[in-house]
């Protein structure tokens, strides 16, 4: 994949709860990197694997692109002194230490044909001026992040579909950013599941598409649910259209992941 090709695309808690529960967050984060990590042999494996495929190639570019892009942000906030508050500081040194993986296995994955990296503008074109000053604009930019890239990846696995160990390696990534979304919405105080309705201060285009009934074909989702799992009669409406909405999450296009990234991208500019 042409870096250049991909960026023509680009358009312009409570404290002592928190605590509480911290340890047992941290343990998760730290079991997910297993998940997450890979050996060098299996890289190579992978390599040879996908070496004539184009398309496979286009798509781990296209997740190569958004890890370097969350990989970076985490680096740079964790650099920021007086940022992160202490009691954070563990779960986004883990989360950063994740993203460095995900870089390092698709670089070596991808060997000659890896993308460079280009530099980033985490203000997102001025729409988050503070990422890097204000922990609270910092969250929603993490949390923006990582919703889009879980989206991201779902929106790219249908295409990996004919090459198994590919596939197999880019749902263990995509799984561990779920977690780490799921982390970041947590410390914001806000439910784990994403939905338009609880966007918490990100871009609404991050959230497009979450409110989709329609399961597959013919099959809608509220037929589909127990009147026992929704409470009173009183309430059925107003919590089956919650339920269901959020029961499932929805993938993005390419075209629609880099609408949004595209905001963090600014110039084809590459550096080391």
């Amino acid at each position: 994949m042409n870096l250049v090709t991909i960026l023509s695309q680009l358009e312009a808690r409570d404290a002592e709860s928190y605590d509480k529960f911290l340890f047992s967050r941290r343990q998760l984060l730290k079991t997910t990197a297993l998940a997450a990590g890979t050996t060098g042999l299996l890289a190579t494996t992978l390599n040879k694997a996908f070496a004539a495929d184009s398309e496979v190639v286009d798509v781990l570019n296209f997740a190569l692109l958004l890890e370097y892009l969350e990989a970076e942000f985490y680096a740079t906030a964790l650099s920021k002194g007086g940022l992160i508050p202490g009691s954070d500081q563990p779960v986004f040194a883990q989360i950063a230490q994740h993203e460095q993986q995900h870089v390092a296995f698709l670089k070596a994955a991808l060997g000659g044909s890896a993308i460079p990296k280009p530099v980033f503008d985490f203000t997102g074109g001025g729409l988050f001026p503070g990422v890097f000053t204000e922990y609270g604009t910092f969250l929603v930019v993490a949390q923006s992040l990582e919703d889009l890239g879980v989206r991201a990846y779902k929106g790219q696995a249908p295409k990996l579909l004919g090459n198994r160990e590919v596939l197999l390696s880019a749902l263990k990534i995509h799984s561990v950013e779920a977690r780490h979304a799921g982390e970041v919405r947590l410390i914001r105080g806000l439910r784990v599941w994403t939905s338009e309705q609880e966007t918490g201060g990100a871009p609404a285009a991050v959230y497009a598409g979450e409110n989709e009934l329609r399961v597959w074909g013919p099959i809608d989702l509220p037929p589909l649910v127990s009147a026992k799992l929704l409470g009173r009669d009183e309430d059925r409406g107003t919590l089956t259209e919650r339920v269901v909405r959020e029961s499932l999450d929805e993938p993005l296009t390419r075209e629609q992941v880099l609408a949004i990234a595209g905001r963090f991208v600014p110039s084809s500019t590459v550096r080391d």
